[in-house]
């Protein structure tokens, strides 16, 4: 397979025609963004994934599709690696490629995909930071402050993040200390879940739900299974990496799915296995130790949050930069970093809004999720290849590839029917700046 892509690879040499960008462009090494991959997608989504991931599925049919998703994405990200140099040219924006390869409309396409998942997403971390805190305070308080309160604490710690931190170059040192906290916080959990599964006799592993729900319920897992394996910002996150781009982009690949897939997935299935259906959406909520282990560990996720959000958020940073800061200048000069004060200020004030407003936009998290990553995952890089390769590729290499777009534009369809119909039946649940 490697050898397919052989003349692609070729171009990793040819880096002259960049377009412009207020971020650092070719600097960082493959190791940096291997671990910044294997801290962000080990967030703190992942004490969800039990509940999310396997209580609709099951043991057979969850492993099954971990496994298979878990192949897929890697496969797919492998790919789309290839395509980072097209015809002597870098393309360091996912939206700049399939405009290049399909035409502007394919490019806003792209765009929208990609900024709506990472806004929500966004959305999504500040909800979870907030509520790590929350519970820090539920433990020492008999009267916990609203949720509202910490998800503003939330969106302040992100934003001074971002403004101290404007680049994904400059998380340097910070990934390290993200390397630390999540393996910390990681290992401590997992030992304490298998403390509690062994002692735990009431668990069981019935799937939920009518069998129309199973279905609908099965195919939103999925959609989570995908979330939690990959980012739809390779080509951004390669940007970053010094020559051989595509090699170095391949080996931070391997690393995420080895080494960060082990944890993630480790900790999806022992809190599966600890608590069995009933386990909540938030694992540190199941755990019956003593309370500075779930302080330990809410502050852990807080702090590691703000840490691996920055890289999923980055690419807005980086086109809002490109496009109000002075290029001419240094990010750092007088006149540049007040402007980018005030565009991390507007940014994260808008989205601390909305998550303090709406607590409950993480099942419209699920619903972008199934419209726009599926696709932006499996469905472009199969695309960018049949429009790049197609001519010169062998006819099973163009069939392999439309049978990629076919099955995963399906599966986009139906898991985005599966999160409306969540979002339905939970309508009369919702409420604005609800404490929950």
């Amino acid at each position: 397979m490697e050898q397919e892509y052989h003349q692609l690879e070729a171009n990793d040499q040819i880096n002259d025609n960049v377009p412009p960008s207020a971020h650092i462009i070719g600097h960082d090494s493959w190791q940096q963004v291997g671990l910044m991959l294997v801290t962000s997608l080990n967030c703190g989504y992942i004490l969800s994934f039990s509940n999310l991931m396997l209580v609709p599925l099951g043991w057979t049919w969850g492993i099954i599709c971990m496994l298979i998703v878990g192949f897929y994405t890697a496969y797919a990200n492998w790919l789309l690696a290839a395509f980072h140099f097209v015809n002597g040219q870098r393309f360091i924006r996912y939206r700049d490629l399939m405009g290049y390869c399909y035409g502007r409309k394919m490019y806003y396409i792209t765009w929208v995909f990609q900024f709506m998942v990472i806004i929500l997403g966004n959305m999504g971390f500040i909800l979870f930071g907030g509520e790590a805190l929350k519970e820090v305070n539920s433990i020492l308080s008999d009267h916990p402050l609203r949720l509202q309160y910490f998800i503003v604490i939330t969106g302040m710690a992100f934003f001074m993040f971002a403004f101290f931190i404007p680049t994904m170059s400059a998380m340097r040192t910070w990934i390290g200390v993200s390397t630390i906290i999540t393996f910390s916080y990681t290992v401590i959990l997992l030992a304490f879940m298998i403390k509690e599964g062994k002692t735990n006799s009431e668990k069981e592993y019935e799937i939920p739900g009518s069998k129309v729900g199973k279905v609908f319920n099965g195919l939103g897992a999925i959609s989570a299974i995908v979330a939690c394996n990959t980012t739809g910002l390779l080509l951004e996150i390669q940007s970053t990496l010094r020559e051989p781009a595509v090699k170095n982009m391949r080996k931070a690949i391997y690393l995420q799915y080895s080494v960060g897939l082990i944890f993630y997935y480790g900790v999806s299935v022992v809190g599966y296995w600890a608590y069995g259906s009933a386990v909540s959406e938030y694992l540190p909520k199941e755990l019956q130790g003593p309370k500075w282990i779930k302080i330990l560990i809410n502050l852990a996720v807080f702090l590691q949050t703000i840490v691996s959000q920055h890289m999923y958020v980055t690419p807005i940073h980086e086109a809002l930069d490109t496009n109000f800061l002075k290029l001419e200048e240094s990010i750092h000069s007088k006149e540049n970093v007040k402007r980018r004060f005030f565009l991390r200020l507007a940014f994260f004030t808008g989205n601390t809004f909305v998550a303090a407003a709406l607590p409950f936009i993480a099942n419209f998290v699920n619903l972008f999720g199934s419209l726009a990553l599926i696709p932006v995952t499996f469905v472009f890089p199969s695309l960018i290849f049949l429009k790049v390769k197609g001519k010169t590729a062998r006819l099973e290499q163009n069939l392999w590839h439309c049978f990629n777009v076919v099955l995963f534009s399906l599966l986009s369809i139906v898991t985005t029917i599966s999160a409306i119909r969540l979002i339905v039946n939970n309508v009369r649940q919702y409420n604005f700046f609800a404490d929950s």
